[in-house]
């Protein structure tokens, strides 16, 4: 009998983590990745709720209902909120049996205060603790619930940190499911570390001194370790700094950019903590070897800057923010290097300094589907599985994959009634046994940026930019354009991307910035919204 618990990490770069290369100290994800397999080129879908649909449903997030975020784009683009049309992870294996659990955050429904047809507890999750909108306070998320139920009283509590609820609430629902005849599913899916910076503080300052040298340097060191543990080709080239961005020996506010990059560690330690009571719990119950524990990122390191688009607007938002603390003290809203971030009264995002160093070797970030964006650290462990201990899998996949793989894992089928929305995504758990599978071609598109790979080939357009083409296998940090150099490949893949997009019913971008324009929205802005709210 096989367990799986599918653990969800919320903006987390490429190289973040101590098994990918990075200076933050994660023992228990070290620990999975010792006894598991390391992906070096798996990919997600740029964004958060286009991705959490993927992973979820096995399609593609445009045959889901999830455009840019969980917006309703009605009639013309998409309706924002999971299709009751594809079927869950949770849908799929509760049908056979499986106990089911989504602890943190849900993010694919456009209405998060009247329960309905796309709230978890209707897609198949028995039980539900979390928050239905995409981010917010540590200290005092919104839109927290229990089953369907308002729990933001439980916020109240002065040691409450959503971090911690969510890896309590994952280890209670296994200690009560385990043991059984019954095999569960525990989706863990913590926000950290996306913004705001939230952490306590003596978290923040046991990273005194990891990151002085600075942005530049880390880089470097980072590529040095990627390459020694073969993540990535000996011969990769590490991709210039952002041009945006100065050099660190040119910054003025070290101390302040030093405080934003520690906090952001902080959240990513206190993640790796809760997993490690996870893992702890697995191990005490008994069913740790016969569990597949799989840990991903919902896209790339996030440059965004606070406050987001039209600071004032930003700061009447109610669904994301406290204005003020649980004792009465002001929110400060955004950015400033006058304010330490870190505490309750702060909301602060990291910077595009930073998320450059989080992305490491790649360019671009979160919502562009350069390397940056879409490329992410996933381990699988399953000792029972004949999942091999200490292995790189260099083949490339993507979300579609994942719940092809949960069901051969653990032999459970697809409906046949579902003709509507065929998977298409291939099982990898072969592949972390030592074995092959056949190559398959890629496909992404979120806000007009696009891409497909095909064997060594990536195509790839920054919107409304020309398409781009690269050798991946050759340079990975995709740093030498050959679209001029190989017209007739581009023209080849060009026209596979159409043919995909047809397939699955991609609404053209520029639909959608038509239906933003209409409600006087920008097109910069309608790509960085997170909420309705910002129609206000």
């Amino acid at each position: 009998m096989t367990n799986v618990v599918l653990i969800l990490a919320d903006d987390l770069g490429y190289s973040d983590i101590a098994p990918y290369g990075g200076e933050i100290r994660t023992p228990h994800l070290d620990r999975l990745a010792a006894g598991g397999a390391r992906l070096t080129q798996f990919y997600n879908t740029a964004r958060c709720s286009p991705s959490r649909a993927s992973l979820l449903t096995g399609l593609h997030p445009q045959q889901t209902g999830i455009g840019i975020l969980t917006n309703d784009e009605s009639p013309t683009g998409y309706p924002g909120t999971l299709s009751v049309d594809c079927l869950t992870a949770a849908e799929v294996l509760g049908s056979h049996g499986f106990r089911t659990f989504l602890s943190g955050k849900w993010h694919l429904s456009n209405d998060i205060d009247a329960p309905g047809a796309t709230w978890p507890t209707r897609r198949g999750f028995d039980h539900f603790f979390g928050t239905m909108i995409g981010c917010g306070s540590y200290y005092e998320p919104k839109t927290l619930k229990r089953d369907e139920d308002d729990a933001q009283d439980e916020t109240k509590d002065p040691d409450f940190f959503y971090t911690d609820a969510v890896s309590d609430e994952a280890v209670e629902f296994i200690r009560t499911s385990s043991g059984g005849d019954r095999p569960f599913f525990l989706y863990a899916a913590f926000t950290a570390p996306h913004w705001p910076l939230h952490a306590p503080e003596e978290d923040i300052r046991a990273y005194d001194g990891v990151f002085d040298a600075g942005w530049d340097v880390l880089r470097e060191q980072r590529l040095e370790r990627m390459v020694r543990m073969g993540i990535v080709d000996p011969a990769t080239t590490l991709s210039i700094r952002d041009p945006t961005q100065p050099a660190w020996a040119d910054e003025s506010r070290k101390a302040w950019q030093l405080r934003r990059m520690q906090t952001y560690a902080a959240q990513v330690e206190r993640m790796d903590t809760g997993i490690g009571r996870i893992v702890d719990e697995l191990e005490r119950q008994g069913v740790l070897d016969d569990t597949l524990i799989i840990f991903l990122s919902d896209n790339g390191a996030s440059n965004e800057d606070l406050p987001q688009g039209d600071p004032d607007r930003f700061r009447r938002r109610t669904d994301i923010l406290s204005h003020e603390t649980r004792d009465g003290r002001p929110v400060h809203i955004g950015n400033d290097p006058e304010v330490a971030p870190g505490g309750e009264e702060t909301y602060a995002s990291y910077g595009q300094a930073w998320a450059n160093l989080s992305n490491t070797p790649f360019r671009y970030y979160k919502k562009w589907v350069h390397e940056g964006g879409i490329a992410a650290p996933f381990i699988a462990h399953w000792p029972a599985g004949g999942v091999r201990a200490s292995s790189i899998v260099t083949q490339p996949f993507q979300l579609v994959d994942v719940l092809p793989t949960l069901l051969e894992a653990t032999g459970t089928t697809y409906p046949s009634d579902r003709s509507a929305h065929l998977l298409t995504g291939r099982s990898m758990l072969p592949t972390w046994q030592g074995h092959e599978v056949a190559e398959g071609d890629l496909f992404w598109e979120h806000c007009g940026n696009a891409a497909m790979r095909r064997d060594s080939w990536k195509l790839v357009r920054s919107y409304p930019d020309a398409w781009e083409l690269y050798d991946i296998d050759n340079d990975r940090t995709e740093l030498h354009d050959l679209a001029d150099q190989h017209p007739e490949v581009v023209d080849q893949l060009v026209a596979a991307w159409r043919s995909w997009a047809d397939s699955i019913g991609l609404i053209p971008f520029e639909t959608t910035i038509d239906f933003y324009r209409s409600k006087g929205i920008p097109e910069p802005r309608a790509t960085a919204m997170a909420s309705a709210e910002d129609y206000l």
